[in-house]
């Protein structure tokens, strides 16, 4: 039985804080999805990995070598680091009088006073930060401190393959987009802070199981933990909306059209996969077969 995991957990899987363990062997679920006499390909990726992730498997790259194009949520190689921080600012940033005093809990800023304190950061660096950003901000540094990052996720490398093929890559959704999502959530700041200060007291296991069952390829367990992440709370049913349903909705009016052109490999975040609003479910409802890949 895998251990509950918040929303938050999700929303780092989902977007760009996955976390990896640290296993030598991974066979993540990779689907066939055909339709029209056209084979394509859907992998569900997470973000960030350690160096044991180094290096696709073959049954990856003779997929991707078999497409025509590589699809992705977001191009993350066509973007500098100066790009980024550019086009993130207006999202990240309060406007006064509103400041990340006023915007969380005393309690929940007395702790992330605390934490800062100890790794020798002031809390003023964040005073106009809004709460998502900071949240973004303490995980990476966890994350980093455990001796993750994104040069080993999943996402990354099969860029970096497919553009060592001059292969077209098409992007899902912008920036922009993805930076939105979190803003949309933004009325929750403080308990999306008070679950990150949860989720830290433990942050290397935290993600283990869940880990594992992804690096098996058990979608079952990753089910489980989708239903565990977006419960019937208030926040739990604006999460899973903003976060996988209206993206996973938008993401099916793209492909669909698309996978009856040309072969395409798909590579999204896995908790895109499973579920009612799945994009496996959502693609056997436009027709197409899907088969996982032994």
């Amino acid at each position: 039985m895998p251990k509950p995991i918040t929303q938050v957990s999700a929303l780092c899987l989902i977007l760009c804080l996955s976390l990896f363990s640290r296993l030598s062997y991974t066979a993540p679920a990779l689907y066939k999805v055909e339709k029209a006499g056209i084979t394509s390909y859907l992998l569900g990726t997470v973000h960030v990995g350690d160096h044991s992730m180094a290096g696709l498997s073959q049954r990856i790259t003779s997929a991707i070598d078999a497409t025509s194009a590589l699809v992705v949520e977001v191009d993350i190689n066509a973007l500098s680091p100066s790009e980024i921080q550019r086009r993130s600012s207006p999202f990240m940033l309060l406007t006064p009088p509103k400041s990340l005093k006023n915007q969380i809990s005393s309690h929940n800023y007395t702790r992330l006073k605390d934490y800062l304190a100890k790794k020798n950061i002031s809390i003023d660096l964040f005073s106009q930060f809004t709460p998502w950003a900071v949240m973004v901000t303490i995980l990476q540094m966890e994350y980093q401190k455990l001796g993750f990052k994104d040069d080993f996720g999943i996402d990354k490398q099969v860029i970096n393959y497919a553009q060592s093929k001059a292969m077209p890559i098409i992007e899902l959704e912008t920036l922009e987009q993805q930076l939105t999502m979190f803003n949309h959530l933004s009325t929750h700041g403080d308990h999306m802070l008070t679950e990150t200060f949860k989720q830290m007291d433990d942050i290397e296991h935290y993600f283990l199981d869940l880990i594992h069952a992804w690096k098996k390829g058990d979608m079952a367990d990753l089910s489980q933990y989708y239903q565990l992440s977006f419960d019937g709370s208030e926040y739990g049913q604006l999460s899973e909306k903003v976060m996988l349903i209206e993206r996973n909705n938008n993401w099916i009016k793209q492909l669909g059209s698309q996978l009856v052109k040309q072969p395409l490999f798909i590579a999204v975040g896995a908790l895109h996969l499973p579920e009612k609003h799945g994009l496996l479910i959502q693609l056997q409802q436009q027709g197409f077969t899907v088969n996982k890949m032994l």
